[in-house]
């Protein structure tokens, strides 16, 4: 006999789930009792959105659903924050949330919420199980929908009820479901070949999840041998070599301006893996809504997304790993021309991607984000929430390798601590650099205390520029001189580490930054360096008073 709860465990076992994630509730404690003896790591986190978003990057760099438990009501809520991310993104995710018990429902019990109603814009699949003979069912279930066609999160609703109660005859072996492989067809690749051999000016743009690191190299060999030109999408650089002789650049918010119209003047588009929502599409204006002017190719491994936004010349409903692997095979002919335009494109970008040596301030981000591309090991993973600052991030860091970035399409605040403290645990022998705002870094900085508690060494660099910086920009752009809502007086963030048991470090001049960085690396405890940024170092080439045009300083 076994208890709901224990089936629980059992059926995240049997689909290999190492660790998860959650806040503590009286709900589930049925199922907290049986992981206690399962072998599965649960990290305890500080707020129910911070494990989600913990969840959600444990997904997104290893291709697993994330799994998070939390309780019921204000904890569910709480969750949404990283069920968003999870769904814009495509990333697999399994939330858990302990439920009412079954007598009390729809009475507005303590608590209660009808997660099926509710949540439906969150996830991709919202249930409650109500019979705990049927939860390896439920679970197998919601492991094959978070994996399959457009990856995403499934919520699960546990009544309290059914996670004590005893299932007498319980399976003696649970299988997993497996994942259906999506593979392009032999005519629609003939065609690809075709439409690749007679373009002079193709552009390939990677996006999405279902990517393996063997399918990304696959598309790197392909590029480079038929001399197309490959971009990322926002917020997944990851998917192609910077250095890479075929790299183009990031299409994503603030690009590089030649590289939007390469993408305007193209003969053959190909969208591999994403959807080219808002962000990367320059909101919707590279291609037109919804007859594209360019020949488009898209291959996504959902079917609803083709046509969906853009009616493509050829849609390929393929997932990106088995797509690339079907790409390496093709026979594509090329000219010196396209190659010559390839090497163009890939010295635009390492042109654009060269950070400013000066700013305004004491602190300049463009040397010490040079100093960071040389010093970090090319598997370092890097983490950010939202803000201007990630704008150093992801327009001036070079990745070189799959699963290195963790950052949310989306655009959410907060996601880089807790994002770090997955990606920590995940890859515990890797170097994990976590980037945040103050405004950013304050509202999951809690989770700082779950990597002390765990003892992971990942190091956060809180750029404290005392605003909401992007609202700030916006806001100088279009009520000039007109402050308001977006100043901040926040802690001593050097100080805040060291108080919760971590390593801290103030920078106040650049040349303060490379030793902080060498002794927090070498101290092995979680750190945070906080950089003081002058307000006026809101973007990488203009000031606030050159938006706002005012010359009026704060």
């Amino acid at each position: 006999m076994k208890t709901g709860g224990q089936l629980i465990v059992d059926t995240l076992k049997a689909n290999g789930v190492e660790r998860l994630f959650c806040v503590p509730g009286e709900s589930y404690l049925a199922v907290l009792d049986a992981l206690v003896d399962s072998g599965v790591g649960v990290t305890v986190c500080r707020q129910e959105g911070g494990a989600a978003m913990m969840a959600d990057s444990w997904g997104r760099l290893t291709g697993k659903p994330g799994i998070c438990f939390v309780t019921r009501g204000p904890g569910a809520t709480n969750a949404t924050a990283g069920l968003h991310i999870a769904r814009q993104d495509s990333i697999p995710m399994i939330l858990f949330i302990g439920q009412v018990q079954r007598d009390a429902r729809e009475r507005e019990a303590f608590q209660e919420v009808e997660y099926r109603r509710a949540f439906t814009e969150f996830a991709k699949w919202v249930a409650e199980i109500d019979d705990p003979a049927r939860i390896p069912e439920f679970v197998n279930r919601a492991f094959s929908v978070a994996q399959s066609g457009r990856p995403g999160p499934v919520v699960l609703a546990l009544p309290e009820d059914v996670l004590r109660e005893v299932v007498e005859n319980p399976p003696t072996s649970i299988l997993p479901n497996p994942v259906p492989v999506i593979r392009p067809g032999e005519p629609e690749m003939k065609d690809l070949a075709d439409r690749l051999s007679r373009s002079k000016r193709p552009v390939m743009i990677l996006g999405g999840t279902r990517w393996t690191d063997q399918a990304v190299r696959q598309v790197e060999h392909f590029a480079a041998r038929a001399q197309v030109p490959v971009g990322c999408s926002f917020r997944r650089q990851m998917l192609f070599d910077h250095t890479h002789d075929c790299y183009a650049g990031d299409v994503g918010i603030g690009i590089n301006p030649a590289l939007a119209e390469e993408i305007r003047k193209s003969d053959l588009v190909m969208l591999i893996g994403g959807r080219f929502s808002e962000m990367p599409s320059s909101g919707y204006t590279l291609l037109d809504v919804p007859f594209p002017a360019q020949p488009l190719v898209h291959v996504h491994a959902d079917a609803d997304e083709l046509g969906r936004v853009y009616r493509p010349s050829l849609a390929i409903n393929a997932d990106p790993a088995s797509f690339a692997e079907a790409l390496s095979a093709l026979d594509v002919e090329t000219t010196p021309a396209r190659a010559e335009r390839t090497r163009q494109m890939h010295q635009a970008y390492l042109d654009w991607s060269t950070p400013p040596e000066t700013g305004p301030g004491d602190v300049h981000m463009g040397p010490i984000i040079d100093w960071l591309r040389d010093e970090l090991p090319d598997d370092a993973i890097l983490t950010n929430g939202a803000g201007n600052y990630a704008t150093w991030v992801h327009r001036y860091v070079r990745f070189r390798k799959f699963a290195t970035q963790a950052a949310p399409a989306c655009g959410s605040m907060g996601y880089g601590v807790p994002a770090a403290v997955a990606a920590k645990q995940a890859f515990p022998e890797r170097l994990v650099v976590a980037f945040a705002g103050d405004g950013c870094f304050m509202m999951h900085g809690q989770e700082f205390a779950t990597a002390v508690q765990h003892k992971l060494p990942i190091i956060i660099i809180v750029v404290n520029n005392s605003m909401y910086g992007t609202i700030r920009m916006h806001q100088e752009r279009d009520y000039p001189g007109r402050v308001s809502a977006t100043e901040l007086t926040n802690p001593d963030f050097a100080a805040l580490a060291r108080a919760y048991g971590g390593h801290g470090e103030t920078v106040e001049k650049t040349a303060d930054f490379a030793p902080a960085f060498k002794r927090a690396r070498a101290i092995g405890k979680p750190a945070i360096i906080e950089i003081k940024l002058d307000q006026q170092a809101i973007t990488p080439t203009r000031t606030l008073d050159q938006i706002s045009g005012t010359g009026v300083k704060k």
